[in-house]
């Protein structure tokens, strides 16, 4: 197989660019143009060919791309140009930039010019900057060479930089590189353009409806000091919070503010109404994705953009302004945007969610054998905890009770206390009393004493940690700490960059370097981190077991979705399943389980 590196380069201007447009659209605009590529076939000297689109076409059908892995950095932009104005399907693709994020984290700069700064390999030229506003025509024959010249050596950077840090990567994560760019390169599902029109026309009415309905106007919504007096002329209390820029005390009317959300659910109708109409005016994030969606329905399929390597435990996330991630899932209403995308012709889609895989891991990785045996028996953990908590049968444990016990299963193991674990039920709207939240805490931690165990293993390996040590936490043979990181059984790493510790009054604290700054870490989050990515590494097994036979096209959190013919619903969904709930070799005794559903969009599929 031969590795052809490649990089376009392309016109853009003030309005035209990928500064101002998302990569499907800026491809896919009627003012694209391709000014010239440079390809490099393995080690041969890098070509450039520049020329109209039938020629460049022409040129580009010389390769042999069936029999080829394609490489560029940031393969989802140049991917795309081969595959939507040339219709040429490699073999495999790969991504240098992709690889960086796995290797150094994602709170360094995995941009070419850093990286080759990084490996002392090169200098990445500047040219393209005396490019814009300049279509191919208006380029002088100096012009032309110089921008040549520029785009041969970003493709010899790239070569480089692939043949340093391909070295002991894992060839697994090579494959979800490849899988996780063709989602986006080579798109097969589509969007339901009159859903969409519809939902749109709904969701402006209905914010139109709240702000009425709230008897204000909308400048009075915007300002933070009107709006806060509006509250109080209802009798609410603002709610307030640290400000993590000026470190002063500030309104805390986030949407994702803890005190704010327990607004929405305030016994004064009034209040709700106000919270709604501040929401549905201030955040129009339903509104502008819902018109995004559109807007791709009318320039094709539905390219689907999930960024490889996005999150510091390895997970995947949202990309190109549509994060597929966290589409909203409850109410008939929130599932629209989820219902307008469908499955082409003859084909449906399989969504399999692993169940409870992170609750999972924690028990497993602390040897916590009695939850482990429940998970593995196929008991109802939820109920159990419940039963401890309130001294009932669980067979007489009510809806409530149960849903305190799920709550207290998926949040308290990864230290929560009482005071979290008491706003974490008040954004559901279930009220507890802060002893009883203290009560509730102190059970868990009594009848999972070894995850309390595992937590503090997390504290005293961050000392190893912060000194560099090579030791092992956790279940025997899972993780190791290798050279300033925790090696994964993926034979990747979770980073803890410039780790550094204080002494206080409370005792050791430690903190890390990411991009925003300091943030501080403890035993509990490791051990939150680790389960997630513990859970990662396995997805991605998971995954290439069924892209095996079946075509891959979204991953979300816990979940693998498929696009499958219909005529063999049934036993891929039989054979999808049961690669949900495959164990790799490294995690004996891990009691995974899934659940998982089928329809013609991905919203029926619940």
């Amino acid at each position: 197989m031969d590795l052809i590196t490649l990089d376009f380069e392309t016109f853009y201007d003030k309005e035209t660019s990928l500064r101002k447009m998302t990569t499907e659209e800026y491809i896919r605009d009627p003012n694209f143009e391709v000014i010239g590529v440079g390809i490099k076939v393995n080690n041969q000297e890098t070509e450039w060919a520049s020329g109209t689109h039938e020629q460049l076409k022409s040129y580009l059908h010389t390769f042999d791309w069936a029999k080829s892995m394609v490489l560029a950095h940031n393969t989802m932009f140049d991917g795309a140009i081969l595959n939507w104005h040339y219709n040429i399907y490699p073999r495999v693709y790969t991504d240098t930039l992709c690889i960086s994020r796995a290797l150094h984290g994602v709170e360094t700069s995995s941009s070419l010019k850093a990286l080759a700064e990084r490996y002392q390999i090169g200098v990445k030229g500047d040219e393209v900057l005396n490019t814009l506003g300049k279509k191919r025509k208006d380029f002088s024959e100096e012009e032309l060479s110089r921008f040549g010249d520029y785009c041969i050596n970003d493709v010899d950077l790239t070569y480089k930089l692939f043949s340093i840090m391909v070295k002991g990567f894992p060839k697994d994560e090579l494959k979800l590189i490849d899988r996780t760019l063709r989602m986006f390169i080579e798109p097969i599902l589509d969007l339901d353009l009159n859903l969409l029109e519809q939902h749109l026309m709904e969701t402006r009415s209905r914010k139109d409806t709240l702000l009425t309905n709230a008897g204000v106007d909308k400048a009075d919504l915007m300002s933070n000091p009107k709006f806060a007096e509006l509250l109080e002329g209802l009798g609410v209390k603002p709610p307030m919070k640290i400000s993590p820029t000026t470190g002063k005390e500030t309104f805390a009317f986030a949407k994702s503010d803890e005190g704010f959300k327990a607004l929405e659910e305030h016994e004064n109708e009034k209040v709700q109404l106000l919270v709604a109409a501040r929401l549905g005016n201030k955040s129009t994030l339903e509104e502008t994705r819902t018109q995004r969606f559109i807007d791709i329905s009318k320039r094709g399929l539905l390219p689907v953009p999930v960024r490889y390597y996005a999150a510091h435990t390895g997970r995947w996330g949202g990309d190109d302004k549509i994060n597929l991630q966290n589409l909203p899932s409850r109410g008939r209403d929130g599932k629209k945007l989820k219902r307008s995308i469908i499955a082409p012709e003859g084909c449906s889609l399989i969504d399999c969610d692993s169940s409870q895989i992170e609750a999972r891991v924690l028990a497993w990785l602390a040897e916590q054998d009695d939850l482990t045996q429940s998970f593995n028996a196929g008991e109802d953990v939820y109920k159990k905890m419940a039963s401890r908590i309130y001294g009932v049968p669980e067979e007489d444990v009510d809806r409530n009770q149960r849903f305190v016990g799920k709550t207290t299963i998926l949040g308290a193991g990864y230290g929560m206390g009482a005071v979290k674990f008491q706003a974490q039920l008040q954004t559901f709207g279930f009220d507890m009393e802060l002893d009883e939240a203290r009560r509730v805490i102190s059970i868990y931690r009594e009848a999972n004493w070894k995850i309390n165990q595992l937590w503090r293993d997390a504290q005293n390996m961050l000392t190893g940690l912060s000194n560099r040590d090579n030791i092992q936490f956790g279940l025997d043979g899972v993780l190791k700490v290798v050279d300033g990181a925790v090696l994964l059984p993926s034979g990747l790493k979770l980073r803890y960059d410039d780790l550094q510790f204080t002494q206080t009054d409370k005792g050791v604290e430690f903190d890390y370097k990411t991009r925003r700054g300091r943030t501080r870490i403890y035993g509990g989050k490791v051990i939150e981190n680790v389960c997630q990515a513990i859970a990662r590494c396995i997805i991605g097994e998971q995954m290439l077991q069924i892209a095996k036979k079946y075509r891959v096209v979204l991953t979300v959190h816990d979940s693998i979705v498929c696009c499958v013919k219909d005529d063999v619903l049934e036993e891929a969904q039989e054979y999808i399943e049961k690669c949900m709930r495959w164990t790799p070799h490294w995690a004996d005794g891990l009691p995974i389980n899934c659940e998982s559903g089928t329809g013609k969009s991905y919203g029926d599929c619940e």
